[in-house]
């Protein structure tokens, strides 16, 4: 059974554009995290979630013509979308098709390696899907996961708007039942699922001004901004204050502001 749309983000042309952004943003991270793996060319690989592209062009060179690569994605503009983004690489040997992450109908056992970058995050009962994702993955092949943990997101001076708002966004998630905390949980969830050697790193940046990333939490909130107010999480005149205040924060270059903890996880399918 399908599982309704419940992307925490949205799939406005706002996110739409970030998604686009972040594809650049976090590519190095990536990179080194498929650097441990060691992939190999002619691999059969999957990558869950892909938006409008994500990992596509990093697996799709590794792998090389030889290989290919399946990048599912919920949303059917996303997809068409991801598919613009394959063939302006022109990456011939990745496929994007429309599918659920929770349920995705592929065949057991049948892809050398399987990824998620910023999943989880965004979605409740991701127990779900990663094991949806073991499932898919021959014995002795890989398991990629690349997630978000919200602690480590702070501003320096501290600013009351960000904690105001943070406060609200986080309030909001947990009645979705989506955890924003939940990269230091992967390392647990991948292990239920039955994978071994599992391997786990973390890493975090800190972004100057002028940096795509720099005012992420602006992002988020624009774009659950009539959820946090139709739900009670915030007033609408809180949000246009502290929304004003963050503004005027973010563009003094003598504040610090760090990005989320971002855990990495490679491990063997038994």
């Amino acid at each position: 059974m399908t599982q309704p749309d419940v992307y925490l983000l949205g799939r406005a042309e706002a996110e739409e554009i970030r998604l686009k952004r972040q594809i650049a943003n976090l590519a190095p991270d990536s990179d080194a995290q498929f650097d441990k793996i060691g992939i190999k060319l002619g691999e059969r690989v999957v990558d869950l979630g892909c938006g409008p592209g994500g990992v596509l062009h990093l697996l799709g060179k590794r792998v090389g013509p030889q290989g290919s690569v399946l990048g599912l994605e919920r949303s059917g503009h996303f997809v068409e979308q991801a598919r613009r983004f394959v063939n302006d690489h022109g990456l011939a040997h990745v496929e994007i098709r429309e599918g659920d992450a929770y349920d995705t109908g592929l065949p057991r056992r049948s892809f050398d390696g399987a990824h998620m970058r910023l999943v989880l995050v965004n979605v409740p009962e991701p127990e779900r899907i990663v094991r949806e994702m073991v499932a898919l993955v021959r014995p002795g092949g890989w398991i990629a996961s690349f997630e978000a943990d919200y602690f480590a997101h702070i501003c320096d001076p501290p600013l009351p708007a960000w904690t105001h708002l943070l406060d609200a966004y986080t309030a909001y998630t947990r009645t979705q039942g989506i955890d924003i905390f939940v990269g230091r949980r992967i390392h647990r969830l991948f292990r239920e699922a039955g994978v071994e050697d599992i391997r786990v790193d973390a890493i975090m940046h800190v972004y100057p001004p002028g940096h795509d990333r720099r005012p992420i939490l602006r992002d988020f909130i624009t774009n659950v901004r009539d959820r946090l107010i139709g739900g009670g999480f915030i007033t609408l005149s809180e949000l246009e204050r502290d929304m004003a205040d963050l503004e005027r924060h973010l563009a003094d270059p003598d504040v610090m502001v760090t990005s989320h903890m971002f855990f990495r996880l490679i491990a063997r399918v038994p």
